[in-house]
C-alpha cells in the first residue's frame, strides 16, 4: 500500500469467472489537478464482462486481482492543489481514459491512441467500482441539473457513438446503416440521428433490442434472420444505397453485408472489435471508391455526448434494463453474462 492508497471496499475480479466484495488498497488523496469523486452510479460495460468470462481482450491481460467499471457518475467529494472551476458537491461524470499530455498522440488531438493512456479497469489499472476514486479535473465534466447520475454514467459509451458520428462526416439528411444492435450499436444510431442523418437502418438478429432501437424516431429495425440487409437497405433507398454503413456488430458474418448496403462514394465506420480474423472484401470497396474509418474509444467528445443528453435531444433512459445496489454487484455482473437479448445497459447503484 502506498501513502496515497487506503483500503477500500470494491468489486474486485480476482480470476475469470471469480469476482468479489472486498477490501483492497486504491488511492485516497487527490495530488495537484485531481479530484477525488464519489461514485455514485457505474454501467456495467461489455468489456467488463468480457475480462469477468475470459480474462483478456487482445494483448489487455489480467495477471492480478482488478476492480471493474469505467462508466460512472458521482458527486465531487475532494479537490487537489490548484483545481479550479469545481466545488465539493458537484455532480460529475469522467472520461475514464488518461493519456500523457506530452505524447506525440496527445499534441495531434488523438489522445485516446495514446499507446500510454491509463484507462479505467483496462489491465493493470483499476476501475470505479467502489466509494471514492481519484481522477484529474481535465477529464472529469460537471453535469447539468437536468442530467441524473444514471444519464450521467451512460455518457462514456455514447461518447463512443459521437466518435463514429464524428469520423461519419454526416451531412444533413444522409442515410445510414448500422450494423448490430447492441449497446454500442444503438448508441451509433443515436449519435447518427443526433449529427444529422434523416434515417438509420439498424440490423441486428435479437428482436428485442431491435424493438428498443425500433421506439426511436428515425431508427428503422430490420431483422436479418427475415431477410436480406442488402435487399432491405437497396429496397429502402430506391437501389442506390446508404450513405455510411456503420458496422458495430464485430461479427466476422456481417462483413459480408458492409459493401452491398454501402452508395457509390460512401463511408464505412469499423466500431465494433471482433474477437478473431476478418475478411473485407477489398474489390468492392474500391469499386465504390469507399472511405473507410475505423473507432477506438473517442477523442475530444465527451463534453458534446453531455451536452445532446442534457438538450433533450438524446434520450438514454429507455436504454437501462435494470439497477442493481452495490452490495449485488456480482448478481449483476452474473445476468450481464447471461446476454439476456432484452438487455441493453445494467447499471450498478453505489451506498
Amino acid at each position: 500500500m502506498t501513502s496515497n492508497s487506503v483500503l477500500k471496499r470494491a468489486l474486485v475480479l480476482e480470476r475469470t469467472h471469480e469476482l468479489t466484495l472486498r477490501d483492497i488498497a486504491l488511492p485516497d488523496a487527490p495530488n495537484a489537478d485531481e479530484v477525488q469523486i464519489k461514485i455514485d452510479t457505474v454501467g456495467i460495460c461489455g468489456s467488463d464482462v468480457h475480462y469477468y468470462t475470459h480474462g483478456r481482450i487482445g494483448h489487455f491481460v489480467v495477471n492480478s486481482p482488478m476492480v471493474l467499471g469505467h462508466e460512472a457518475a458521482g458527486v465531487i467529494s475532494a479537490l487537489g492543489d490548484g483545481v479550479t472551476g469545481f466545488s465539493i458537491g458537484d455532480r460529475v461524470c469522467m472520461e475514464p481514459g488518461i493519456p500523457d499530455a506530452r505524447s506525440r498522440s496527445s499534441r495531434l488531438g488523438q489522445y485516446n491512441v495514446d499507446p500510454d493512456v491509463s484507462f479505467w479497469a483496462t489491465p493493470p489499472v483499476h476501475g470505479v467500482l467502489t466509494g471514492t476514486v481519484i481522477h484529474p479535473a481535465d477529464f472529469t465534466y460537471k453535469m447539468p441539473d437536468q442530467v441524473s447520475f444514471a444519464e450521467g454514467a451512460m455518457v462514456e459509451p455514447f461518447a463512443i457513438g459521437m466518435q463514429a458520428a464524428v469520423k461519419a462526416g454526416i451531412k444533413p439528411g444522409d442515410t445510414a446503416v448500422v450494423i448490430g444492435c447492441g449497446p454500442i450499436g444503438i448508441m451509433v444510431a443515436l449519435a447518427a440521428l443526433a449529427g444529422g442523418c434523416a434515417r438509420v437502418i439498424i440490423s441486428d438478429v435479437a428482436q428485442q433490442k431491435l424493438d428498443i432501437a425500433g421506439t426511436y424516431a428515425g431508427i428503422e429495425s430490420v431483422n436479418i434472420l427475415n431477410g436480406s440487409l442488402p435487399e432491405t437497405v437497396n429496397g429502402l433507398t430506391d437501389g442506390w444505397g446508404a450513405d455510411i454503413v456503420f458496422e458495430a456488430s464485430g461479427n466476422g458474418k456481417a462483413y459480408a453485408d458492409i459493401f452491398p448496403c454501402l452508395r457509390p462514394g460512401g463511408t464505412v465506420v469499423f466500431v465494433g472489435l471482433p474477437v478473431g480474423d476478418v475478411s473485407i472484401d477489398i474489390v468492392a470497396a474500391i469499386a465504390k471508391e469507399a472511405r473507410m474509418e475505423t473507432v477506438f474509444r473517442y477523442a475530444n467528445v465527451f463534453d458534446r455526448a453531455l451536452a445532446l443528453i442534457a438538450s433533450g435531444k438524446v434520450d438514454l433512459k429507455p436504454l437501462i434494463s435494470g439497477t442493481y445496489a452495490f452490495e449485488d454487484s456480482i448478481a449483476a455482473f452474473e445476468r450481464a453474462a447471461e446476454g439476456r437479448l432484452s438487455d441493453v445497459k445494467l447499471q450498478i447503484k453505489m451506498p
